[in-house]
């Protein structure tokens, strides 16, 4: 005699109601590493593999979420990363959990090909990419985060020394809201340009002598580092929401240099 019960005799026990009347703010799949094709400013697409979190609400009266289904639609819709449809992807994973809010996130590291300054020299710099789409009340919303790694230079060493000055490699991280198209690559270069210097892959003695000199000759604190990139951001018409923040690894203490600005801009 056969035990197997027929798939629609099962109960879905998912659906059953609750009565502890406490609705659930976020309930899903957590850290599910998975695939994914990115495309970049230059139209070439671009293999990684990608960490996901993905949630939706739940109502007062319904017992669960069907979490299968959050891994259904990752393999079977998330395939080539569009980032300006990101929150629009949320809203069709909230409508496929039968659900009012949606939180999707994908964090990847993504590759940019840099020639060294001088030599020319090509070579890979990965950097660390966030794009977490939101759907609540019928509207999208986006989020993209990119953390760039450059190299700064004390402006008070440089000042009190009789010759060289501390650096150090640091962290800008960039996450923006944008209100028109908008490349990872862009803020890369953005926060690149207003470093001391910027770092690369590989680089040969002349660019490493380029590169050394360059950071003297543009001395930065954590401070500076930031208001230079807001005044660029206020000034950028595709993004309607900012936060820039600067960590410099000090090399002379056991501690770092933090510094923050977040502006939502006037629409």
């Amino acid at each position: 005699m056969s035990t197997n019960t027929p798939a629609s005799a099962m109960h879905d026990v998912h659906r059953f109601e609750d009565t502890r009347r406490i609705a659930i703010d976020r309930v899903g799949i957590k850290d599910i590493r998975h695939p994914l094709t990115v495309l970049g400013r230059d139209g070439q697409a671009q293999s990684t593999v990608a960490t996901f979190n993905m949630y939706v609400d739940l109502p007062h009266h319904q017992k669960g979420t069907h979490m299968s289904r959050f891994v259904e639609m990752l393999n079977s819709d998330i395939v080539q990363l569009d980032i300006a449809a990101f929150g629009q992807l949320a809203g069709a994973m909230a409508q496929k959990l039968e659900a009012e809010q949606g939180y999707l996130q994908a964090e990847f590291p993504y590759f940019v090909r840099k020639q060294a300054p001088i030599s020319g020299v090509p070579s890979w710099l990965d950097y660390q990419v966030t794009v977490t789409g939101l759907w609540c009340d019928g509207q999208a919303e986006l989020r993209l985060k990119v953390l760039i790694p450059v190299t700064s230079l004390c402006p008070c060493s440089k000042k009190i020394s009789e010759y060289g000055a501390h650096n150090q490699r640091s962290h800008v991280t960039l996450t923006v809201h944008p209100c028109a198209p908008l490349w990872i690559e862009d803020l890369i270069e953005l926060a690149e340009k207003e470093a001391s210097a910027e770092l690369y892959g590989l680089l040969k003695r002349a660019d490493e002598k380029f590169v050394t000199e360059q950071a003297y000759n543009n001395p930065k604190f954590v401070e500076d580092t930031v208001r230079d990139i807001a005044a660029r951001l206020d000034a950028d018409q595709r993004v309607g929401y900012y936060k820039v923040e600067t960590e410099n690894f000090e090399s002379i203490h056991n501690h770092s240099a933090y510094a923050m600005i977040e502006r939502r801009k006037s629409a």
